[in-house]
């Protein structure tokens, strides 16, 4: 797997983000979870890849199937809704 730094770097933040499921990275890159996990073991030091690991084994942000809000396409709830190439206002 040969990808540019920047990508790693994004791959890596979206890694870290306890909302970003692995199939939106999986969406976006073409990475497997398991591709991510190999990623970030090479890329982070041991012990931050230990509380990384940690961090989001289990948890059920990280996994669409096992959350329990709305399962919609990768958008946080407060995201602001767009019409007419505008945004909406309060």
């Amino acid at each position: 797997m040969n990808l540019e730094p920047r990508t790693v770097d994004r791959i890596i933040e979206m890694a870290w983000e306890d909302r970003t499921p692995f199939e939106a990275i999986s969406f976006q890159f073409k990475l497997k979870e398991q591709d991510v996990i190999q990623l970030m073991r090479r890329e982070l030091k041991p012990s931050s890849f230990r509380l990384w690991r940690a961090r989001v084994q289990g948890r059920a942000t990280k996994h669409l199937k096992k959350r329990t809000f709305d399962k919609g396409r990768f958008k946080c709830s407060r995201q602001k809704s767009i019409s007419n190439n505008s945004t909406s206002k309060r």
